[in-house]
């Protein structure tokens, strides 16, 4: 009788647990809840490019042959400078815009074995998506384009080291009035983001015709291609939040 009784009361309490536990918040059922942190809707920023790598792929077509080659690598720090303005869809995916100024070009060794370093400064208009982690400093992918006005040209040429030439105009025809571009990139540590960039159109204008009346750019075709590193901070205050969400983490 005492064995009966002693059965009876250890499956009382274990229905009284059970059903117990059954109807306790989820919190307490193998689950703990995690505030992610919040995502700002709407901020302003630094562009997204800070030094530039730039290089390029460079045909040369004089009627009777055709040569190709890869630019040198140039490395340019000022001026690339402006402002990017994120809007955020949801946690995983934003969108933003901005406007910047960067300086671009490329170098080669022409015909005579002289050095030539052709930039340009440009305006530009990035339009670009992200996705990934939207919370500030976290990684996230970059894919976009956009279009640049170049408003400044400089050309130098050196014939040995101690010797070069160089001029400089602005607006000047010797490259188109626009030049689009296409991007892929990434936020890859605490906000620094890296950025290949390329464009398809011709770097210079072919038609260009100087005052002596030659055609230094007949049958050139030149592509930028560029890497950047991008270093944005926040300078917005931000007030409007996107939700905070809350997850369930199983425990083991």
């Amino acid at each position: 009788m005492k064995n009966k009784n002693l059965l009876f009361t250890l499956f009382a309490s274990f229905f009284i647990v059970f059903t117990a536990s059954a109807q306790m918040p989820e919190t307490d059922s193998g689950k703990i809840k995690k505030i992610l942190p919040p995502v700002q809707k709407f901020y302003v920023a630094t562009a997204l490019d800070g030094p530039i790598f730039s290089s390029a792929t460079i045909q040369e077509n004089s009627g009777s042959t055709v040569k190709n080659k890869t630019g040198t690598i140039r490395f340019s720090d000022v001026i690339n400078y402006g402002f990017t303005f994120n809007f955020n869809i949801g946690r995983h995916l934003g969108i933003y815009t901005g406007i910047d100024v960067k300086n671009i070009g490329f170098i080669e060794k022409d015909a005579s074995a002289n050095t030539v370093k052709r930039r340009t400064y440009n305006l530009g208009v990035p339009v670009g998506i992200k996705i990934g982690n939207m919370v500030t400093a976290k990684p996230y992918l970059l894919l976009g384009g956009g279009v640049d006005a170049p408003f400044n040209y400089r050309e130098k040429t050196f014939v040995i080291r101690d010797q070069k030439t160089k001029f400089s105009e602005w607006f000047s025809s010797r490259t188109p009035a626009t030049m689009p571009y296409v991007f892929a990139g990434a936020s890859v540590y605490r906000g620094v983001t890296v950025k290949a960039q390329y464009y398809p159109g011709n770097f210079l204008n072919p038609e260009f015709t100087a005052s002596n009346g030659t055609k230094p750019y007949a049958g050139y075709e030149v592509h930028l291609i560029l890497l950047s590193l991008g270093f944005p901070v926040q300078i917005s205050k931000h007030h409007d939040i996107v939700k905070q969400q809350v997850t369930g983490l199983n425990i083991m």
